[in-house]
């Protein structure tokens, strides 16, 4: 338990899956005190990428059992990350509950036009793909940044162990994450004098929706079963096994909490040993 974080307000963006990491970020920070934004697409369906993004029941049903199971201010909020004027009514929606941000998890993320190589990868998907996961963070920080100033703040960034070691056939989400982790770093070095700490995450193979959609693939592609390939990936793994997604929430509380103080600038492998390079 972090004391530090009681009291403190969260957003985390694409948190409104159970499923994935941005829930487990987010309950979390509620499970130390943190008040808790849960934004998300908020669509009914998918958005056409490979997994589809947590529709408005879903974020409503985690807000208010995060209030309900650790009696912390909750709110939902709808969210399109690669547009302004979206971000826009979610910052002012935030503003009409809360006084300020303390903590900005930019976690939100989709993939489009997967499995494709370089040269049969379609345009529109590419740039998409590198919008949602990359210019998101730029864009949400900005919007958000003037609900933090005034006082220490952190900023947690979900990048990937796909940032460092390129994953087959899905360029643009490796190229993107790769660009969130010199965004990591370049918004350390700016945010400082303010007060701010910046870190990135780079999860590896964690169980989520995303890890579900990719077995079957990569089994394809290797003439395997799912359980052949799963057991070839876990044996990559030093310690023999898929994360969860609430091993990854435990750091990002860290990261967010005085426990990290001197850490700013900083890609953290989540991986289980199977990433250990910088």
């Amino acid at each position: 338990m972090y004391a530090d974080l009681e009291g403190k307000t969260a957003l985390v963006t694409g948190a409104g899956k159970k499923t994935g990491i941005g829930f487990a970020i987010a309950e979390n920070l509620a499970a130390n005190g943190c008040h808790v934004i849960v934004a998300d697409l908020g669509a009914e369906g998918s958005d056409g990428g490979v997994v589809s993004s947590g529709s408005v029941p879903e974020m409503e049903t985690v807000a208010a059992e995060l209030h309900r199971r650790f009696e912390v201010q909750t709110l939902a909020v709808s969210v399109d990350v690669t547009s302004n004027d979206s971000l826009q009514k979610m910052v002012a929606a935030v503003s009409a509950e809360f006084s300020r941000v303390d903590i900005l998890c930019n976690n939100a993320g989709a993939v489009f036009g997967v499995p494709n190589a370089i040269h049969t990868y379609d345009e529109k998907d590419w740039l998409k793909t590198i919008d949602v996961n990359l210019h998101s963070v730029f864009r949400v920080t900005r919007a958000v940044l003037p609900l933090m100033f005034g006082q220490p703040g952190c900023i947690i960034n979900t990048a990937s162990r796909g940032g460092k070691v390129p994953p087959l056939f899905n360029g643009a989400y490796a190229v993107a994450k790769a660009g969130v982790i010199m965004l990591t770093k370049v918004m350390a070095k700016e945010l400082a004098g303010a007060g701010f700490r910046v870190n990135a995450i780079c999860p590896g193979q964690i169980h989520t929706d995303l890890e579900d959609w990719r077995a079957p693939l990569e089994a394809g592609f290797l003439d395997k079963t799912v359980e052949e390939r799963n057991e070839a990936m876990r044996q990559t793994i030093p310690l023999n096994r898929v994360g969860s997604p609430d091993e990854v929430g435990r750091l990002v509380a860290f990261l967010a909490s005085e426990a990290s103080s001197y850490i700013t600038g900083q890609a953290i492998n989540v991986t289980g040993g199977q990433l250990m390079e910088l």
